[in-house]
């Protein structure tokens, strides 16, 4: 099943003459007459309803005599729930791409020609801004507080602050004035 399959299910689900004509095919296979009958429904509305449940999978149809009487499909009411919203989809890739176009939009409007205008007072934002200047660094090397210092003077003269909030972050680690970008 796909996501847009799943989708179609819940809002054929979410309709509550629906869920009647459901409950009583799980009881017996019925044909559209009996359906209004039980439910006070008109025959018309009931196939109406009846159509959006075939094609969904949850009913099935087969002819006996002059009538068609349908049926629950067992097999589709299997799923749970979890596994409807587990189903893979791609709004993963465009989710990443979103975000991806957020870092860069964050990253053109706080850096000028290399340089950080200001530290973003939002932690999300700044924490993007810190990720992009530990770009600069090996991750697992060790860095003197001098070495940190002078390569992060090359993006704001602040370099204690950025230091400071790269530590805080878990960007870097410090140990004895020794600072390793994780």
């Amino acid at each position: 099943m796909t996501e847009d399959q799943a989708i179609q299910l819940f809002k054929c689900l979410s309709d509550k003459s629906r869920l009647q004509i459901l409950k009583n095919l799980i009881k017996e296979p019925m044909y559209v007459e009996l359906l209004a009958e039980r439910l006070e429904l008109t025959p018309s509305t009931i196939s109406f309803h009846l159509k959006k449940l075939i094609d969904v999978g949850l009913a099935t149809s087969y002819k006996e005599q002059y009538y068609v009487v349908y049926s629950i499909n067992e097999k589709m009411l299997e799923n749970t729930i979890l596994e409807l919203v587990k189903i893979d989809s791609n709004e993963h890739e465009a989710q990443t791409e979103r975000e991806e176009n957020y870092r860069n939009k964050i990253i053109k409007s706080f850096f000028v020609m290399g340089k950080l205008k200001n530290i973003p007072v939002q932690n999300e934002k700044r924490k993007i801004v810190l990720l992009e200047i530990a770009k600069a660094f090996e991750q697992g090397k060790k860095y003197t507080e001098r070495e940190i210092n002078i390569m992060i003077a090359d993006y704001y003269d602040d370099f204690c602050t950025l230091r400071k909030y790269m530590v805080s972050e878990g960007i870097f680690e410090r140990e004895n004035g020794i600072y390793t970008k994780l």
